[in-house]
């Protein structure tokens, strides 16, 4: 089950629940803001949350995350580029914003590694970097479920922004052609900020040139 929930801090974003049906356990992804709210969720769904994972390290994805990792006593987790982000509120734009946020209890994953839900080894997502958005993006895909949450680095018609530290767009765009829009076209894409799209249609773009 995917359960999306927009919660909102300075900026609206897509947080999502990926529960295995079986156990009712899983993983919380991008928990931007309302930690409260969240808490709330898991508790009226009696869900068992394993793992908190970040797409990128900007504050707008990590707001909720240091409150509910101390409620639950769960690591958070994320690609290994990701302290520069998560210890920096320069870099994670939280600073920009008037509430400077810093991750210090921090559980950095190899590129391409699994992660596996203790309660069901069959339940997995695989961490697919990718960059330019930030140093640290990344997307968790589940090849099961034909689905990637792939954070800000695209979105329905769109793809992220370069601007900010970290960025890139050249390499956003070569990621993206390599390592996303070649994942089977029926692959489904969620983004942080936008309804979801698929590889199939978003490979199609004119401004992919692919």
């Amino acid at each position: 089950m995917i359960l999306q929930v927009e919660v909102c801090g300075a900026i609206a974003t897509n947080a999502y629940f990926y529960i295995d049906d079986e156990t009712d356990a899983g993983f919380l992804i991008d928990p931007g803001a309302e930690a409260e709210r969240l808490l709330k969720i898991i508790s009226a769904r009696n869900f068992t949350i394993e793992k908190i994972l970040l797409t990128h390290g900007h504050f707008d994805h990590i707001g909720a995350a240091a409150e509910i990792q101390r409620e639950l006593k769960i690591p958070v987790c994320m690609q290994k580029n990701g302290r520069a982000y998560a210890e920096n509120p320069t870099w994670n734009l939280s600073s920009a914003f008037g509430a400077e946020m810093v991750l210090r209890d921090v559980t950095y994953l190899d590129d391409n590694s699994e992660i596996i839900l203790a309660a069901n080894e069959n339940f997995r997502l695989k961490i697919i970097p990718v960059a330019g958005h930030t140093t640290d993006g990344a997307a968790y895909y589940s090849e099961r479920d034909g689905v990637a949450f792939v954070g800000d680095s695209i979105f329905l018609g769109s793809y992220g922004r370069t601007d900010f530290y970290g960025g890139d767009e050249q390499t956003l765009f070569a990621e993206l052609k390599n390592k996303i829009l070649t994942l089977p076209d029926e692959t489904v894409l969620l983004s942080g900020h936008t309804p979801p799209t698929t590889v199939g249609d978003e490979k199609n773009r004119p401004w992919f040139n692919i």
